[in-house]
């Protein structure tokens, strides 16, 4: 199974994992989240992410899941992330993407996986209500 660590500022990846498992249901293993405090020194965040990592490595993949590029989740996973031949740095997560990579990671690929969550991150950034309107929904 393709293992994720969710890293983000504050409680927002415990959250949007809470979200995520309400909708697609409990993921008992395979799940680490990385809460990046304003009061945790730079080399605290590496160390619980080297921990995490020791954790998480797996054959079939590790994606990395971070809130915002080139914020510190991302400055301390992705140099990281190089060392393993297999796994992903995506940012900006959001509940399509953990939807998505919790449904998904034990059926498809580390590649297809990648991919599905990329795209369904994408699908949910959108303006719904030009969308009603030109459907001759609702009107002002």
């Amino acid at each position: 199974m393709i293992n994720i660590i969710v890293i983000t500022h504050g409680e927002f990846g415990a959250y949007l994992i809470e979200a995520a498992e309400g909708i697609v249901g409990a993921q008992h293993e395979g799940l680490k989240s990385i809460a990046v405090s304003q009061r945790m020194s730079l080399e605290r965040v590496k160390s619980a992410t080297e921990a995490a990592i020791a954790d998480m490595r797996s054959e079939d993949g590790l994606l990395f899941l971070i809130d915002m590029p080139g914020g510190t989740p991302m400055n301390v996973a992705l140099p990281l992330a190089g060392d393993i031949a297999k796994s992903a740095v995506i940012c900006g997560v959001n509940i399509n993407m953990l939807t998505s990579a919790f449904a998904y990671r034990k059926d498809l690929d580390f590649d297809g996986l990648v991919k599905k969550v990329l795209e369904d991150g994408r699908k949910a950034v959108c303006e719904v209500k030009s969308l009603l309107l030109r459907g001759g929904g609702a009107k002002d």
